[in-house]
């Protein structure tokens, strides 16, 4: 029995499931999780010491590449100095300038501990400073776990949605329109019969839990619009593609502002780490200025800040984006080719450090065509590369990332082995 197999069968007797995020269990490909023991810069290794060239880099924060010197450096001498204090702290100003100075679209920003965290403190705060109850996200937007955003569109266009998950009473979602990515129509029908009740729009602006899915043309200029038409505040979830889809995020490459925006992932270097931030007057709304409350004990912590910062610091030299976009390029548009020249239909995009993977003709716009991608293909390719040491996400639905660190050599290596997996599809 292996290694890996081992500590499966283990974790699954303390652990629901073997794991503590439900894609990690594999069960959307099948076989047995890797477990991880250590990374540096492109690489991981499992349990058995196997080499893996890594495309999940812990779903997007490792933009530097793994265990990057100067961010293990930062967080060692922080922790000498202690773990958390539940105090303000010098560096929580350094890191809450750094973003600011980068997204112009904050003017003050709240750090909390995790995505979720923040896209559930930005709809609250989206509630206090409207005073209304509804909010729209879209199918296969992903804004994490909190209850009123476990929903699936509903049975028409105008119904509200229904619980995704059991324990989430219908009631918690009874204000939540859940209407289709990139439909901008479907959008304008909703603000027509509900506009004076809609507190705020949540969108991946660049969806990436879905698989990576862009905005079409005007669609979110129409949701800014709109939002700015019938008072409602628009809420851009950039925890996946903040400083990873470019330095400003997707609002930097659309020139569309939001007034709220949620952050995670990238800005903690690796660690537990979120944010929701916009303009002053929506964010003085949150306690101890106004009447939205939200708290947390470990926001802010000294040593998830110290890599943050190093971080921020790092991605701000000149070049790194067009390099790590060059280098997406080559991967992305190598394995269509490889895969065209096999016969293979397969095609794939890019944005900043994300791509998206997709075996069907065309590229997706919307959950329902993504859907229709041939996923029983993605499993054998999904395990043919991870037999040739290439780990790519546990699932069609999930997006890529690259690291500063995934060199020519390493996206030739991954080209050579999907050539091989290819041919066997």
């Amino acid at each position: 029995m292996s290694r890996n197999t081992q500590l499966f069968e283990r974790a699954c007797q303390t652990i629901p499931g073997g794991v503590n995020s439900p894609v990690r269990a594999f069960r959307s490909v099948g076989g047995t999780p890797r477990f991880i023991k250590r990374a540096q810069g492109p690489y991981i290794w499992d349990a058995e010491d196997t080499q893996y060239i890594d495309y999940v880099g812990s779903w997007g924060p490792a933009i530097l590449g793994h265990a990057h010197p100067e961010v293990v450096r930062v967080v060692q001498e922080t922790a000498v100095h202690g773990l958390s204090f539940g105090a303000p702290t010098e560096g929580e100003i350094e890191i809450a300038e750094a973003i600011a100075a980068r997204l112009p679209s904050i003017k003050k920003v709240r750090l909390v501990s995790s995505g979720t965290e923040s896209t559930m403190s930005a709809i609250r705060l989206a509630r206090g400073f409207t005073g209304r109850s509804k909010i729209i996200k879209f199918e296969g937007c992903y804004h994490g776990h909190a209850d009123s955003l476990l929903v699936k569109a509903g049975s028409g266009m105008l119904t509200f949605g229904n619980p995704t998950s059991a324990g989430v009473p219908p009631e918690f979602i009874k204000h939540t329109l859940v209407l289709d990515y990139n439909k901008l129509d479907a959008v304008e029908a909703a603000f027509k019969e509900h506009g004076q009740d809609i507190a705020c729009i949540i969108v991946e602006p660049i969806a990436g839990n879905m698989n990576l899915i862009k905005p079409v043309p005007g669609f979110l200029e129409g949701l800014r619009a709109l939002c700015t038409q019938y008072g409602a505040l628009l809420i851009f979830d950039e925890v996946m593609t903040g400083f990873r889809a470019g330095p400003q995020g997707v609002q930097g490459l659309t020139g569309v502002t939001p007034d709220l925006t949620t952050l995670a992932k990238v800005i903690g270097g690796g660690m537990p780490v979120g944010a929701f931030g916009g303009r002053a007057d929506i964010m003085d709304h949150i306690a101890p200025l106004g009447d939205v409350y939200q708290a947390g004990t470990l926001s802010g912590n000294p040593v998830a800040v110290a890599a943050g910062l190093v971080t921020l610091k790092l991605l701000a030299e000149p070049g790194f984006y067009e390099q790590l976009s060059e280098q997406n390029r080559k991967l992305t548009e190598g394995l269509a080719q490889r895969a065209t020249a096999a016969g293979i239909e397969m095609c794939t995009d890019y944005v900043g450090g994300m791509f998206g993977l997709y075996f069907c003709g065309s590229v997706p716009t919307s959950f329902d065509e993504v859907s229709t991608c041939n996923t029983e293909r993605f499993k054998k390719f999904f395990h043919g590369m991870l037999n040739r040491g290439v780990y790519f996400a546990p699932s069609a639905f999930e997006a890529g990332f690259i690291s500063g660190t995934h060199d020519d050599a390493v996206i030739q290596a991954t080209l050579d082995a999907a050539e091989e997996v290819f041919a066997t599809l």
